[in-house]
């Protein structure tokens, strides 16, 4: 075994699953910031809802839109301009994450927007009777009811972040994914290609199963 992870170093694995950590975090909660609320003005403005704003609901689910159905390496690429002007550099961690935001956010805001739309009806008819405010009907009745369905796709978009910073790799933003690039590809030692895999879905399984457990846990109040 050891034979066969001699091209491996362990200085540069336990650097690269740190980055992996640290992209995949900073970028999930930049998200969940850009995200949620997002998600719920897709809701709130949608024709027939609280805050029915038809234009306003057209022109934010273009963007949108836009966003998720750029592939995420040719996002990376594009934003490269950008991401230098807001954060001073395009590679490393700090380069990685307004993009994996981009890509990541669009994606939470529909799920978000998802979990808001399955709520029944009859908890907004609740509210009204009830007198609450539009504002009191999302804080205390939407978005309580929706709690589960909501981190189950935060959840989900943890799991892609880590995905997307794999393909961040491609571009120098570290991490476990460019270390698979840059030696098991290039360099085609595949006893590191294998190792950066297998971590990978480690990393993915430990995320969802943390996911599942605070949402049964949320769902069981």
């Amino acid at each position: 075994m050891s034979a066969w992870l001699a091209d491996l170093d362990w200085m540069d694995l336990g650097q690269a699953i740190l980055d992996t950590l640290g992209m995949v975090a900073g970028s999930l909660v930049l998200s969940v910031m850009v995200g949620l609320p997002v998600g719920i003005a897709l809701f709130l403005t949608a024709p027939g809802r609280l805050y029915a704003r038809p234009s306003a609901h057209a022109a934010l689910a273009f963007v949108v839109n836009v966003l998720r159905s750029a592939p995420f390496v040719i996002l990376l690429i594009l934003m490269i301009p950008l991401t230098r002007a807001l954060v001073g550099t395009s590679l490393g961690v700090r380069g990685a994450i307004p993009p994996l935001v981009a890509g990541a956010a669009p994606f939470l805001a529909r799920l978000v927007e998802t979990a808001l739309a399955e709520v029944d009806p009859g908890v907004i008819e609740a509210g009204r009777a009830m007198g609450a405010t539009p504002r009191q009907i999302v804080t205390r009745f939407l978005l309580p009811e929706a709690l589960p369905a909501i981190l189950a796709g935060v959840t989900v978009t943890a799991v892609a972040l880590v995905s997307y910073s794999a393909m961040a790799g491609v571009v120098g933003a570290g991490g476990l994914g460019d270390l698979a690039i840059r030696f098991g590809y290039q360099r085609f030692q595949t006893d590191v290609m294998v190792v950066t895999v297998v971590l990978l879905v480690i990393l993915v399984q430990l995320l969802q199963a943390a996911g599942d457990r605070l949402v049964a846990r949320v769902r069981h109040r």
